[in-house]
């Protein structure tokens, strides 16, 4: 199955008690299918120090959020969207905008 969401993608969350923030996907989780979103779904941690983490206390850290929480937002139209697919002239397969059908990779 394609992917949908893709690092580097800006995304508005839907669900959550983050709903209506807007971030860029840091990171994506297939298999889990989540995804890490810069600025959302912020978790205090408290962290030990170790050998490589000198300083110990709570730290802040994004933690991944469920695929199906979030929406890509077109860069053409600025609106959260579905996303779809289509074919260029070439033949290559491309993500396009559900709502104004224009394409973007």
């Amino acid at each position: 199955m394609a992917l949908k969401v893709k690092k580097g993608d800006i995304v508005q969350v839907i669900a959550g008690n983050d709903r209506g923030r807007r971030g860029e996907v840091m990171r994506v989780f297939p298999k889990e299918g989540r995804v890490l979103v810069k600025g959302v779904n912020v978790i205090t941690k408290h962290q030990r120090p170790t050998a490589r983490q000198r300083e110990g206390g709570i730290i802040e850290r994004e933690a991944p959020i469920h695929i199906s929480n979030v929406l890509v937002i077109c860069p053409v139209c600025d609106r959260p969207t579905r996303v779809g697919f289509a074919f260029t002239e070439t033949g290559e397969k491309v993500r396009a905008c559900k709502r104004c059908g224009e394409t973007f990779e």
